[in-house]
């Protein structure tokens, strides 16, 4: 498969499969199954034309949560992983504040939030 095609097969579902690869280490459960990405935002790489830039908001439980920092890094890890991936930026926004309605059904059984 060539750089462009695989540049093409990239969507917000595969980067969001892609980021369930990231655990919360005190909940043991996926950042997205918790509902902590808010955006994932595709754009053709004015750099490297065959490559696509990745831009992702992400949230935390709390504004003082303890693992933001390995959350973020590993996020961008995982992303960056991806064939045909440009620039990365996992940007930490705080609104809407994040509250467990915003978690899946599976997160929820997981935790047993019911």
């Amino acid at each position: 498969m060539s750089d462009t095609a695989s540049t093409n097969s990239l969507c917000e579902d595969k980067v969001r499969e892609q980021l369930k690869q990231v655990i919360d280490p005190e909940l043991f459960v996926n950042i997205v199954d918790l509902g902590l990405i808010y955006v994932v935002d595709l754009q053709p790489s004015l750099e490297q034309p065959d490559k696509t830039d990745i831009r992702v908001e992400m949230t935390m439980t709390s504004p003082m949560c303890p693992a933001g920092p390995q959350l973020v890094a590993n996020s961008r890890q995982v992303v960056e992983a991806m064939e045909g991936v440009g620039k990365v930026e996992i940007k930490v926004v705080m609104e809407p504040p994040w509250g467990p309605d915003r978690m899946t059904e599976d997160a929820r059984d997981q935790l047993g939030i019911f």
